[in-house]
């Protein structure tokens, strides 16, 4: 079992806890873990403690916003695990093709927009882009889902301009002013 990769998740606070996950580091090159209960205090680990118990090799993305952590002389960015990096996209994608159905392939696609949006090789990198850069993001899931959607023999519409569809088919926060008296010069 050496060199293969392992994931484990759970929902109990403290759950993961040295014990538990030196010995899984023991088994595996890279421990992929994932505490993703929230709030902080449901959390079954901090990253910290995770690089810590691993010697910097675990895997790691968080249900909750986590600052980077220094291990090692490297700042460990932590992805937040959020189905908004996924469904806004998926939704847009499904939207812009004028879908009859989402397939597997539709799925399949926006999964691998999002986790094409990170080199997870480099040190300390994040394993998802940050939920902050989630309009990007969500255009760029969105045209992977339009594509498959073509590709499955599923959308109805297939845009010429297929990046400009996207972005004129996303909702624009703009907003009026509160009062009349705001809306004069």
């Amino acid at each position: 079992m050496r060199g293969r990769t392992t994931a484990w998740l759970a929902s109990r606070p403290g759950t993961f806890d040295k014990e538990v996950v030196t010995a899984i580091a023991e088994h595996v090159e890279r421990p992929i873990i994932f505490p993703l209960s929230n709030p902080t205090e449901k959390i079954e680990a901090m990253p910290a403690d995770l690089l810590a118990w691993t010697d910097g090799k675990v895997l790691t993305a968080t249900g909750i916003p986590v600052d980077p952590v220094e291990y090692g002389g490297v700042r460990h960015v932590i992805g937040q695990a959020n189905n908004a990096l996924l469904y806004p996209g998926l939704g847009l994608g499904t939207v812009v093709a004028g879908a009859t159905r989402l397939t597997a392939g539709m799925l399949l696609a926006a999964a691998e927009a999002v986790a094409g949006q990170v080199d997870a090789r480099a040190p300390g990198a994040p394993l998802l882009p940050p939920v902050a850069n989630l309009r990007a993001s969500s255009a760029t899931v969105a045209v992977a889902v339009v594509r498959a959607a073509v590709q499955d023999n599923v959308a109805t519409r297939q845009p010429a301009d297929l990046v400009q569809a996207v972005q004129d088919t996303m909702w624009q926060p703009v907003y009026g002013p509160l009062s009349e008296k705001e809306a004069s010069p």
